[in-house]
């Protein structure tokens, strides 16, 4: 199992090695220059040389999107357990999130902008698109609960809370991780997004800010150097939140066991 796990991991690294090293050599045979297409060995020195300034960027960025993403997870999961409690209450209420979710991000955040601070602006954004992940799957969990498991506490006169506590939640929670995964990427993407809108006013300190602010100057390695780190960081909350949901769910729930996780 451990040799599988290796070689799991050992193919995508070598895939991206193989990836890196054809674009080096695509870069280097066509004689391209860096203004339009820089090779990996210039992104990774514009990386050194600008070290200070773009992981200076990448601390603001994560730190918006961390913070998005615990503020929608405690949101999202309270207005699931009241929705989860009342029909009247989902009929009314989920109409509203649904409106926030399908409105496309960039054509919220120019308004945001105007009533709010950027920073403040861009912590919204990042809200506003993790929230509806979390909470639809948070309370698709809750709504999912087995029938037999359900008559069987009912047959030994469960109270409503032991139901609640030792039934409801463990159902819920493979979907809430499932809609936490989700929402972690959604929640850098719609901070990406917002500290966008925010560069074209001149304002901003995120790593966005820095994409614009080198296409401005034609400084495309930096370009690219910000936009690893992006990526890099998406990576780093998806895995994140994938080991957390394989803490929680691979002793007991069949969608960790069956992966080998």
């Amino acid at each position: 199992m451990t040799l599988n796990r290796l070689r799991d991991a050992f193919i995508p690294l070598l895939v991206f090695l193989l990836t890196l090293g054809v674009w080096e050599a695509i870069v280097a045979y066509k004689n391209i220059p860096s203004y339009i297409l820089p090779a990996p060995s210039a992104i990774a020195a514009k990386l050194v040389e600008d070290r200070a300034l773009l992981f200076s960027s990448l601390l603001v960025t994560l730190g918006v999107t961390l913070k998005a993403l615990v503020i929608a997870t405690i949101s999202a999961v309270a207005l699931a357990l009241l929705l989860a409690q009342s029909k009247w209450l989902e009929r009314a209420l989920l109409p509203f999130a649904i409106i926030l979710q399908v409105t496309p991000i960039i054509a919220i955040a120019p308004l945001l902008l105007i009533y709010l601070s950027p920073g403040t602006a861009v912590l919204v954004c990042a809200f506003l698109v993790a929230f509806f992940p979390i909470l639809s799957n948070t309370a698709l969990g809750l709504a999912s609960v087995d029938h037999g498991l359900q008559d069987v506490f009912d047959l030994y006169h469960a109270s409503g809370w032991q139901k609640f506590l030792y039934l409801r939640l463990p159902s819920a929670l493979p979907q809430f991780l499932a809609g936490l995964r989700i929402g972690g990427g959604l929640a850098l993407i719609g901070a990406i997004v917002a500290e966008l809108a925010a560069s074209a006013s001149g304002q901003g300190t995120g790593l966005a800010f820095r994409i614009v602010e080198a296409g401005f100057r034609l400084d495309i390695p930096r370009m690219f150097a910000a936009l690893a780190l992006i990526s890099l960081s998406g990576l780093a909350i998806y895995g994140a939140l994938a080991w957390l949901s394989h803490l929680l769910l691979h002793n007991w729930h069949e969608s960790s066991r069956e992966r080998g996780a």
